[in-house]
């Protein structure tokens, strides 16, 4: 197994969901990352918002191109990752760590189950 860590979910379009009790951190796949190449910016959503599994919720731009981030789960954000407007490049740094995008409050913690696992996305990934 490469570096994907086995105690989150992923989707098939690149994002992490890490869930700990009623809320949930998102972020994008290392994956992902490296296929971006540089990041230089991050449109993140506001707290408050509504998010609706698989519909556009963020958007990471790198030199190579804009890619539009899918909220894994539905849920209200409460949290996001200000740093990231200073420091985007963290999500090249440390994808899993530090770069989380942001942070959703559960509305159907069934919709968890819909997602890959760790070794699932890692035959997606061909890793």
């Amino acid at each position: 197994m490469s570096n994907i860590p086995g105690q989150l979910r992923y989707t098939a379009s690149h994002e992490w969901i890490k869930v700990d009790g009623g809320t949930a951190t998102v972020g994008i796949t290392d994956h992902a990352q490296h296929e971006l190449s540089d990041v230089v910016y991050v449109d993140l959503p506001k707290v408050g918002a509504q998010a609706s599994a698989g519909a556009v919720i963020a958007v990471v731009e790198s030199v190579k191109a804009a890619s539009d981030i899918y909220s894994p789960i539905s849920g209200e954000i409460v949290e996001i990752n200000a740093g990231l407007a200073k420091k985007p490049e963290l999500i090249n740094q440390d994808p899993y760590g530090e770069a989380w995008l942001f942070r959703v409050k559960l509305a159907d913690p069934s919709e968890i189950d819909a997602l890959k696992d760790a070794a699932s996305y890692q035959a997606q990934i061909g890793e």
